[in-house]
């Protein structure tokens, strides 16, 4: 962990996914800062499904205690803009991969997302299953099965629009963060 005084530390997360998976709204959740975030109207046709994409970074913020705090980075979806994946993932303790469990023709690009990241470096992350509220969503094992995850990875439910998996999520991550740090 990085500290920004002697008395916080602060963890880098990254919210990576495919196009549309929920990550800006992910982090608008649970940030306690307005989000930065860089977004443009969509202009392809195929991606018509939202008015707007991320094309190079969102960030927010959680203070976990007065000696904790979360920099969330969200990352864009699309393949265009994978120069910023590295750039993102330059300095983080561990990151999540958001999956829209309601679309499985998505499911390739996250694997390629994932692999991309694993590349980077053997980071702890997790994977955030997406629109569980729906009635079409894909369960959590089914999609671990999907995307060819081992068993000791946490795939876990998530809403993205609401409190309490958001923060259940991270601190999920957070806690295989501090047990890989403190087997180090």
């Amino acid at each position: 962990m990085t500290g920004t005084n002697s008395n916080v530390q602060t963890v880098k997360m990254v919210v990576t996914g495919p196009f549309n998976a929920g990550k800006t709204e992910f982090i608008r959740t649970v940030s306690e800062i307005e989000v930065v975030s860089t977004e443009q109207s969509i202009t392809s046709d195929n991606e018509k499904v939202k008015e707007t994409t991320t094309v190079a970074l969102d960030f927010g913020r959680l203070t976990i205690d007065k000696s904790l705090v979360l920099h969330l980075f969200g990352t864009p979806g699309q393949r265009r803009f994978e120069f910023m994946w590295d750039i993102l993932a330059e300095g983080m303790l561990g990151y999540i991969l958001m999956v829209d469990s309601t679309r499985p023709e998505t499911f390739r690009e996250a694997r390629y997302i994932l692999d991309a990241f694993s590349d980077h470096s053997d980071t702890p992350f997790v994977v955030a299953v997406n629109k569980q509220d729906l009635e079409n969503a894909w369960d959590a094992e089914d999609i671990r099965h999907a995307l060819r995850l081992k068993d000791n990875i946490p795939v876990l439910p998530c809403v993205a629009t609401e409190i309490k998996p958001v923060k259940t999520i991270l601190l999920s991550l957070l806690d295989i963060i501090k047990r890989n740090l403190e087997n180090e």
